[in-house]
Parts: structure tokens; C-alpha cells; sequence
């Protein structure tokens, strides 16, 4: 295994650490020892091959996978031997990009790769070089190793979806929940409420198997649309009760239950208490609850379940 840190953003700290650490598990990795710091760095342990660009690709929110190069006086000898083998690299103070021209730290880096024969390229680097920590404490040098696409989900963004309802679960949120439920390819996923289809998305782009239920026709057909829109299939959604409908396989179990059940704000119950909705009964146990506030009247919370006893297999 490979020790590496990711840069978490800041829409939730505590729901970023969390998807970071399922991501990681996903990838046949797993959590470090010092995983929790100040500086908005999550440590994870990942296979050394092909693990940091698997999970960058994963992740929603964060910024970047960064591995560890030197620390205090090892930085300078570092990045000279860095610096003679030549071409570019940035360096920037983590947590504060554009601050670099004032910090005597970055300023220092900079000269010492530089003078060693490499060149600073701010724009377009080769390599991409990052500061983190400050006197009196230890410095420490990160290298940036794998880039989250940030942008790319607002092409997932209900606005340029072909089917809209007013609220939905942004791609960025349901990705998160995707990567809590630790979503393998090929993974059997069902929403047994797929509204717009903005869970099932995520897993399809995470190469799980679809399947999903409404009681709306609407929903089904618009989930078909837009799941088509991003380039994605279902292996079979249904027009039905979550409680009574039944997919054509019904035998086969499923790895995942992925969904944002209705609460009797943006969409019915249908008459049914949503506390009951959201609790899954005896058979299943809660490993992590993450509020996650909308606004100052309605706060979401995500939660994963694993079940109290051995998975049941078909007969």
C-alpha cells in the first residue's frame, strides 16, 4: 500500500473525510493512521498501482491526491535533485494558492528547484509541488499526483439535464453518497425511489448495474432520459410501490441500496411517516450519520447501514 493525502474541500469536512475514507476502502485501500489533520488533508493507504487517479476520478469533494516527498530540512536537498532533472514545476502554499509571491517559504522552493536547473511554471508545470505547515511546526512538501475534476459535474447539474423538476440531489452530493456505499464496478445498486435518477447517475459513472423503482411514471421515463443523456443504461427500472414491486430477477441480491427517500418537504410520502421510511428495522445497524445543513429550516442527513447479520442468499 501507498500512503497518500487528499485535499478535501469545503463544502462538509466531516461528510468529505468520510467519502474519502469509503473511496479508498473501494479501491481496495483504507484509512491511515494520522487520517484526521487540521489542514484540510485526509491520509489513506491505496494499491500502488493506478490507486491515486482511481480515486481522484472517484471523489466529488475534494480538490486533490498529493504524496508525501520530504518534510523540514529535507525539502531543500529534495527539491534540488528534484530541480537537476529539469523541466517545470509550480509551487504553491496548500490551502492558499494564489499567496505564493508573499510567502518566504514557496519563494525559497521556488529558488532551490530553479537554481538546480528546473524552471517555475506557474500556468501549465510538469509537476506541481505544495507547502503545507508553518513556524514553528514542521513544513512539509506534498506533490500533486492526481487532480479531481471538479468542473466535470456541472455537466451533471439538473439545469442541463433533459429531464427537470425543481429539487434535486446535486451530482456533487450524490456522488458523495455513491462513494459512502462503497460502489465497486459491477456492483448490483438499486434506488427504491429514483426521482430523477441523480443516484443511480453517480453509480452508473462508477460502473455499478442500475436498477430502480417510482411509483411516478414521470420519474421513470425522465431517470431513462437522463441516465441516456450521460451516456448510461439501466438494467431495469420499474413503475411500482418500493414496498410490493418486483424486478424481473428478483432471486439475485444486491450489493447496494442507494437512495434519498421522500420526507414531505419536495416530495410525498404518500401518507407515511417519514421516520419510518428512513429506518430500515432490526436487520440492519447504522455506521455513520453525517448532517449536512440546507438551510436554516431543513438539514440533510446522510447516512450509511450495514446489515446486523450474514446477507441473506437467494434459495
Amino acid at each position: 500500500m501507498t500512503r497518500v493525502w487528499v485535499e478535501i474541500s469545503g463544502e462538509n469536512s466531516d461528510l468529505a473525510r468520510a467519502e474519502v475514507r469509503a473511496a479508498a476502502a473501494a479501491l481496495g485501500g483504507g484509512a491511515g493512521d494520522d487520517a484526521d489533520r487540521p489542514d484540510h488533508l485526509v491520509g489513506v493507504e491505496l494499491p500502488p498501482e493506478g490507486g491515486a487517479e482511481g480515486l481522484a476520478v472517484r471523489l466529488a469533494l475534494a480538490r486533490r491526491v498529493l504524496a508525501p516527498r520530504a518534510a523540514g530540512a529535507e525539502i531543500e536537498p529534495w527539491l534540488r535533485r528534484a530541480g537537476a532533472e529539469g523541466g517545470t514545476a509550480s509551487v504553491r502554499r496548500l490551502g492558499r494558492p494564489s499567496s505564493g509571491g508573499e510567502d518566504p517559504h514557496v519563494l525559497a522552493a521556488g529558488r532551490t528547484f530553479s537554481d538546480a536547473g528546473g524552471r517555475i511554471d506557474l500556468g501549465a508545470p510538469r509537476r506541481r509541488f505544495w507547502l503545507t505547515g508553518a513556524d514553528p511546526g514542521p513544513l512539509e512538501l506534498l506533490e500533486e499526483i492526481a487532480t479531481v475534476d471538479r468542473p466535470a459535474a456541472n455537466a451533471r447539474r439538473m439545469p442541463v439535464l433533459p429531464f427537470q423538476r425543481p429539487v434535486s440531489l446535486p451530482p456533487r452530493l450524490a456522488r458523495a453518497a455513491a462513494n459512502l456505499a462503497e460502489i465497486r464496478p459491477g456492483d448490483r445498486v438499486v434506488d427504491p425511489f429514483v426521482g430523477t435518477g441523480a443516484l443511480l447517475a453517480e453509480a452508473g459513472l462508477l460502473g455499478a448495474r442500475l436498477y430502480g423503482l417510482d411509483r411516478d411514471p414521470e420519474m421513470v421515463r425522465g431517470t431513462l432520459r437522463n441516465l441516456g443523456h450521460l451516456g448510461l443504461t439501466a438494467d431495469e427500472l420499474v413503475v411500482g410501490d418500493a414496498g410490493t414491486a418486483e424486478f424481473g430477477d428478483p432471486g439475485l441480491p444486491f450489493d447496494a441500496v442507494l437512495t434519498d427517500p421522500p420526507y414531505g418537504r419536495a416530495s410525498s410520502t404518500g401518507g407515511e411517516d417519514p421516520t419510518a421510511i428512513v429506518d430500515p428495522g432490526p436487520a440492519w445497524r447504522l455506521t455513520l450519520a453525517v448532517p449536512l445543513r440546507v438551510h436554516r429550516s431543513l438539514t440533510r442527513e446522510f447516512r450509511v447501514y450495514a446489515r446486523a447479520g450474514p446477507t441473506p442468499r437467494p434459495e
